[in-house]
């Protein structure tokens, strides 16, 4: 969808009538749904009323038209909550991934010149008026400075920062009332840490001191390659990195098995060091974020406005609970578990198992001292499976604990990546020092 161009509307008073307009549209719709199928002699159901593919398209283009926290919460959602959604609403958010209009040229002028004067164009080389990205945030476009250098320019979109909150709360609401959350499913840690993630995402100045802090720990290592702030194209709603040139991630299919499980392990590694010795994780999955030198065989990374700093009390915590699954020590897994925030329910009872099964299978890969061939393996299948044995147990219903929802969209991400690239890697190798006393 980047290749459309539409106002970002402003101002809570517009984006709630947006809401407003989809709520009354989706109610019009299952109305008239409803009304087809008494025709027909059928009885409807207010789910089936609700999941139609008319509802499907208006939820999804309505929140890629709105983009900010509107959008980046569909995303979430259909992420870190999509085992307890219905199948339907969380392929309909996860659409969102990829969609997202660009900002209108007039919108962009404003956000530029407000942050560079009304002359910034002359202040570069050349500029490019059409981005080559666009995500709920704000949209990428590429430039030459004065001085001759390849640079990007990452512009958030207007209004979005100040409409984080109010959008973060009507978009939970109209999910609410809809039906489309399971009433039992308490979101509100959720909401309030999703509300403190995008308030950091849409600080610039932010993300420049986590991609400096990057740069600091990682600048050495020469399998990887990192952009460098320009801090006079930087600003709080703009922000200006060195280009660094590159082909998708997802090319490194067309490498041999032995650099395509070499790529990855580093990803894979990457993560380790993120998370226990750094405590400072890049939790956006996005395979966008990764790309690939072909030359050099680099991994080039890119995108740190998601970045997550963790206390120390839930890396020891996570780690145990890895250490303890690999060891197939299920007390020492529950105890682990709960530290982190888990609630398990009443131990022995069938969503209490349920839970510790889903736990074990999800990081099978790191459970087996041999090759793992991710792309020849129905651990996907077998998790989705799962995952509708847990809808049963409404009364458990839960969000999962914050810290944990980003570890494990991060952890989701790389697993989706080696099924792609069709990695055959011993993970069971890779993080047993990390594990051990």
């Amino acid at each position: 969808m980047t290749s459309e161009s539409q106002a970002v509307p402003r101002g809570r008073a517009r984006r709630f009538g947006k809401f407003a307009r989809l709520a009354s549209g989706v109610a019009s719709s299952m109305l008239a749904e409803g009304v087809k199928q008494v025709a027909s002699g059928r009885r409807p159901k207010a789910r089936d009323l609700l999941l139609t593919p008319a509802n499907a398209s208006r939820l999804t283009q309505r929140l890629a038209e709105m983009r900010g926290a509107a959008m980046k919460l569909g995303q979430i959602f259909s992420m870190d909550t999509g085992d307890f959604l219905p199948r339907e609403l969380a392929d309909i958010l996860a659409t969102l991934r990829d969609a997202a209009y660009t900002m209108p040229d007039s919108q962009l002028d404003e956000v530029l010149s407000e942050a560079f004067g009304a002359d910034y164009v002359k202040k570069l080389k050349h500029f490019e008026q059409k981005p080559f990205a666009a995500a709920s945030i704000g949209q990428v476009h590429r430039l030459t400075t004065r001085d001759g250098r390849a640079a990007v320019l990452k512009v958030q979109y207007p209004g979005v920062r100040e409409s984080i909150d109010s959008d973060v709360d009507n978009l939970a609401t109209l999910l609410r009332v809809s039906g489309l959350l399971p009433k039992h499913m308490d979101i509100t840690p959720m909401l309030a840490e999703v509300k403190a993630q995008l308030r950091e995402e849409a600080d610039y100045e932010q993300e420049a001191r986590y991609l400096n802090a990057f740069v600091r720990a990682l600048g050495d290592d020469e399998r990887f390659l990192l952009p460098r702030v320009i801090p006079s194209l930087s600003a709080s709603r703009v922000l200006g990195m060195t280009y660094v040139p590159g082909v998708p991630i997802e090319d490194v299919i067309h490498q041999d098995q032995d650099e395509r499980d070499r790529v990855w392990s580093l990803l894979f590694e990457l993560l380790l060091v993120e998370m226990f010795e750094l405590r400072l994780v890049q939790t956006d999955p996005n395979f966008a974020n990764y790309r690939y030198d072909s030359e050099t065989g680099q991994v080039i990374l890119l995108d740190f406005g998601a970045s997550r700093r963790f206390k120390a009390a839930f890396t020891g915590a996570y780690r145990d609970l890895l250490k303890a699954t690999v060891e197939g020590n299920r007390a020492g897994m529950v105890s682990a578990a709960e530290r982190i925030g888990y609630q398990l329910g009443p131990p022995g009872s069938a969503f209490y198992e349920t839970l510790l099964e889903l736990a074990e299978m999800v990081l099978e890969p790191l459970t087996i001292d041999a090759t793992y061939d991710f792309g020849n393996t129905a651990l996907p299948s077998q998790l989705v499976a799962r995952g509708e044995d847990i809808k049963n147990y409404r009364e458990f219903w839960q969000a999962p604990p914050v810290d944990v929802a980003y570890i494990h969209r991060k952890l989701g991400g790389l697993f989706m990546l080696a099924s792609r690239l069709k990695v055959r890697v011993n993970v069971h190798r890779l993080i047993m020092p990390w594990l051990e006393d």
